[in-house]
């Protein structure tokens, strides 16, 4: 099998994602996607990844992601190089588990659960105000989850006290993007109006709901463990990046001087940074975002290598579907999967115009894909549509 044709596109109303679709001379195409800076990540997929992909013999998943990894490495790697190795990444898997006639994770070593349960990730969509009712009514909310199946629920409701230089809702698909300087002070009245809404969770529907915390990064040391502090008595499943997670030093402190499970990072990229946090003793769950991170391949080293620490993966994704996909075939295949982020409003959103399947989600459980390959394709009629874009690099 060679690869005669690498294609990106772009759609103008979701304009953070890209997609890529790689195609072979048998007639198969394979399909990836990554999100943030799409212009540059395009830019890297043909003007760097195609030469390495095109006409060539052997397109194995794992030699593409060394030698594209090795070159890239050379002028820093990390950014829009690894977000389009990413994508290119899962589209050559895709393509490999099409061609052999198996779902990719009976590639990775095999399928050992039928099911991996689900959060839901509070974001205001089209569909469902989420943002907007955990922080006015959490305890309605939690019970609206819960009669749709859904046992555990994240948010962040601190995030409104830190700086705010840049507030802004990032267009597409990102919900909602807190951005500013880390916050160097927390007063105890605004600890406890955010404390309010973990509060009345637990105060409507007891321990029925997952509690898991967000932080966006927007806080120092101090304030990381002044909110960890505070909410180590409603057992919440874990707080999630509530400082930068570049120094892993001071992760170890966060995750040692506070009772609550620390969650690290979809900001981290490669299994390199992950091995700091791990040695460091800095995270209780790893997170890696695999359309960032360096796709399939990346994210079953980075599984494995949590493993190895005795520590579970819970994959990131507020995105796109086939971020989800991809997410399900490294969890099923690995035995320290422990839960599945997804966002109701997207899968019962867009994600039905613009893809061919959907994540099958019941009683709060996300099952896996039986099919060759990853198990969702882009429908023709979103690649047919007029806000749709395109840019291919052929093999000469």
């Amino acid at each position: 099998m060679r690869i005669n044709k690498v294609e990106t596109i772009r759609y103008a109303a979701l304009p953070n994602l890209l997609w890529v679709q790689l195609y072979s001379d048998d007639g198969l195409v394979g399909l990836g996607e990554t999100f943030y800076l799409p212009a540059a990540v395009e830019s890297v997929i043909h003007d760097v990844i195609a030469a390495f992909v095109l006409n060539r013999d052997d397109c194995s998943p794992e030699s593409v992601w060394d030698q594209v990894f090795s070159y890239c490495n050379f002028f820093g790697y990390a950014g829009a190089e690894m977000r389009a190795l990413s994508a290119v990444d899962i589209a050559l898997w895709d393509l490999l588990g099409q061609s052999t006639g198996r779902p990719i994770y009976q590639l990775l070593g095999g399928k050992l659960r039928e099911t991996i349960p689900i959060y839901n990730t509070c974001v205001d969509t089209e569909i469902y105000r989420d943002q907007e009712d955990f922080m006015n009514r959490p305890g309605a909310l939690a019970k609206d989850l819960l009669a749709q199946g859904i046992k555990a629920m994240k948010v962040w409701p601190w995030d409104c006290f830190a700086p705010q230089f840049v507030t802004t809702a990032v267009s597409g698909p990102a919900g909602y993007l807190s951005m500013g300087p880390s916050g160097s002070f927390l007063s105890l009245k605004d600890l406890d109006a955010g404390l309010r809404v973990v509060k009345e969770i637990r105060d409507t529907v007891g321990r029925d709901m997952e509690i898991l915390i967000e932080g966006h990064s927007r806080w120092d040391l101090n304030c990381a463990i002044k909110i960890g502090r505070a909410l180590e008595p409603y057992d919440v499943l874990w707080m999630e990046d509530m400082m930068k997670p570049e120094s892993a030093a001071d992760l170890a402190r966060l995750a040692s001087e506070t009772r609550v499970p620390h969650s690290v990072s979809e900001r981290l990229f490669t299994r390199y940074a992950y091995r700091q946090v791990l040695e460091a003793r800095a995270a209780h769950v790893i997170m890696p975002d695999l359309v960032w991170t360096g796709g399939i391949t990346e994210g079953h080293k980075i599984a494995i290598l949590a493993d190895a620490f005795h520590l579970p993966i819970a994959p990131h994704d507020c995105t796109g579907l086939v971020t989800i996909f991809a997410n399900l075939h490294v969890c099923a295949a690995s035995p320290n999967a422990m839960i599945l982020e997804t966002v109701r409003g997207f899968c019962e959103g867009w994600y039905r115009s613009v893809y061919t399947d959907n994540v099958q989600i019941e009683d709060g459980k996300a099952a896996f894909p039986n099919v060759p390959g990853l198990g969702t394709r882009l429908k023709p009629a979103f690649l047919a549509e007029s806000g749709v874009s395109t840019r291919t690099s052929v093999a000469g």
